[in-house]
């Protein structure tokens, strides 16, 4: 029997990180295309890239958390830096905004995010060079907002 796919249930616009729907928009310049997600039926995939949407460019440095997940950020407790020391919080956070404003002025309350990414990450995300349990800045704000969130790999949140 084949094996039914995590997204079935998913019909009408959803936010997709933009990377995995084939757009080459990852801080390397790359893509992580998903192409189950590109396949289910029924929805209307929105590609999204806070960090693009934040004014970062592609390819950026890789950026990663200074005392926390994307809560923290939010909350105004940590802060996000690239491999260079570079703080880009506020990239961060307008591109997180941005991608909120969108899902508003849609109607939109589902997403499909790329997982361990510091924008988008729904259950991984690497804290000062580890990879722990925590949300994105751009996860964080959406689930606040009431969006119900899945990962690649189907995985709600």
């Amino acid at each position: 029997m084949p094996r039914q796919s995590p997204f079935g249930h998913l019909t009408g616009p959803v936010l997709v990180s933009a990377c995995l729907l084939g757009i080459a928009c990852r801080y390397d310049g790359q893509s992580k295309h998903c192409p189950e997600i590109t396949r289910i039926p029924g929805i209307i995939p929105i590609p999204v890239c806070p960090e693009q949407m934040g004014g970062l460019p592609t390819p950026r440095n890789p950026a990663y958390f200074v005392g926390g997940d994307g809560a923290a950020i939010v909350s105004g407790h940590a802060r996000v830096v690239d491999c260079e020391g570079r703080d880009v919080t506020g990239c961060f956070l307008k591109g997180a905004q941005a991608t909120a404003k969108v899902a508003e002025l849609l109607g939109i309350t589902r997403a499909i995010l790329k997982e361990r990414s510091p924008s988008c990450g729904t259950r991984l995300v690497t804290v000062e060079g580890t990879l722990v349990e925590g949300m994105g800045v751009t996860s964080y704000l959406l689930r606040e907002q009431g969006m119900s969130l899945m990962n690649e790999n189907g995985e709600v949140l």
